[in-house]
């Protein structure tokens, strides 16, 4: 049955508040100065950690849409650090400020590097770029709040027809976040590169963002899972759901990314072709193949047994591995078209992601600890225990 929720996750998550901050200090303090130093290298590694925190938020949103639709124990144990990943959508919001207002700078079609011809450039201009971002934003941060207002109200009240209002709004939510993801792809990464294109980009940058959430909730659900009011409730059915899912998303990603490397390559058109010409070289062939490594067969050998789904310790392990391939695969995506140094790491690349995941991570904790760490009212046993 479903916990009374009165235990809450307010001390651990307090906890690592507190180290994170800490942690986050000196990061943020040498990001200033990097920007200070070198305002474009800074800015390219400002948009890369901006896009590795982004995706955790509205990942979680498509998540939360997707499981008050299929429904699932699953999602039940997973809700509460979903909803308070999709809480922090203001705070992104804020933290893409300084992308906007650098946007001369980071992209060529505004700098006067590349002239965008006409009607292309009725889109690739920086009050349009800032106009949709605003959409953007508020098309997810509106839906979220929806979504979270109707769990507390479930909470409270839990009326009978609740169900059906998520579902509702789950089905509308999923459309928009696919519409809007997609040109939010475009927009933030692909134009960096203004002469390629890509048919499937948006929807690989959407799936990974999926797999960026549903790895996230994963480590979330397992470093409480021992504390009230998850202790006992995690049992081997959800870490089976979890595992056969976290292996459908990597095996979707994984046709993606090959759909679009041999769509582009066996096509070699000279729009398309140079894309991965150009990360055929240096350290990028090397990266890919970790990344390729780390985010598909490592998973998948893992996965596929019996025994590597229902494992906690393994399952935090191949999640965490997933995570760090998704922040290596969104460089792999943006710091070669640097005009400049682009097969060099650059220190501000080492500084930006704890200087942005830092504070990020921090008002999660914080929202994570507002509510109990189980929904009320819904009962989070898989359907298998029923049956004895």
């Amino acid at each position: 049955m479903a916990s009374d929720g009165t235990t809450h996750g307010g001390t651990p998550a307090q906890q690592l508040s507190l180290i994170n901050l800490l942690g986050a200090v000196l990061p943020i303090g040498l990001l200033a100065w990097a920007f200070a130093m070198n305002p474009p290298a800074a800015l390219r590694s400002y948009l890369w950690a901006f896009c590795v925190v982004a995706a955790v938020p509205c990942g979680s949103l498509a998540l939360l849409a997707l499981q008050h639709l299929t429904g699932g124990a699953w999602g039940v144990t997973m809700r509460r650090p979903l909803e308070a990943a999709v809480r922090t959508l203001p705070l992104v919001a804020l933290l893409f400020v300084p992308l906007a207002l650098g946007a001369h700078i980071l992209y060529p079609w505004a700098n006067g590097s590349y002239t965008a011809p006409y009607p292309k450039s009725l889109y690739l201009n920086v009050p349009a770029f800032q106009l949709r971002a605003g959409v953007y934003f508020a098309v997810w941060i509106v839906l979220g709040t929806v979504l979270n207002y109707w769990s507390t109200r479930q909470d409270r009240e839990n009326p009978p027809d609740f169900d059906r209002r998520f579902r509702l709004i789950a089905g509308p939510t999923l459309g928009l976040y696919g519409l809007t993801i997609t040109f939010a792809s475009i927009d933030w990464v692909m134009s960096l590169e203004p002469m390629w294109f890509s048919s499937i980009f948006g929807v690989l940058f959407g799936v990974g963002q999926i797999l960026s959430a549903f790895v996230f909730a994963i480590l979330m659900v397992l470093l409480f899972s021992d504390r009230p009011p998850l202790r006992g409730v995690i049992r081997a059915g959800h870490l089976r759901d979890y595992g056969s899912l976290l292996l459908a998303f990597v095996m979707i990603w994984m046709y993606l990314s090959i759909s679009q490397f041999i769509l582009i390559w066996s096509a070699n058109l000279k729009e398309e072709a140079p894309y991965y010409v150009e990360r055929s070289h240096g350290i990028w062939p090397i990266m890919a193949g970790l990344v390729v490594l780390a985010q598909f067969f490592t998973p998948f050998l893992v996965l596929l047994t019996r025994d590597g789904k229902r494992n906690a310790r393994s399952l935090g392990w191949v999640a965490g591995m997933v995570l760090a391939a998704r922040a290596a695969e969104l460089y792999w995506f943006i710091a070669p078209a640097r005009p400049v140094d682009h097969h060099t790491l650059l220190w501000s690349d080492l500084v930006a992601l704890p200087a942005l995941a830092g504070p990020w991570f921090l008002f999660f904790t914080w929202q994570l600890s507002r509510r109990p760490l189980l929904p009320l009212h819904v009962d989070p046993t898989p359907a298998e225990d029923h049956h004895g």
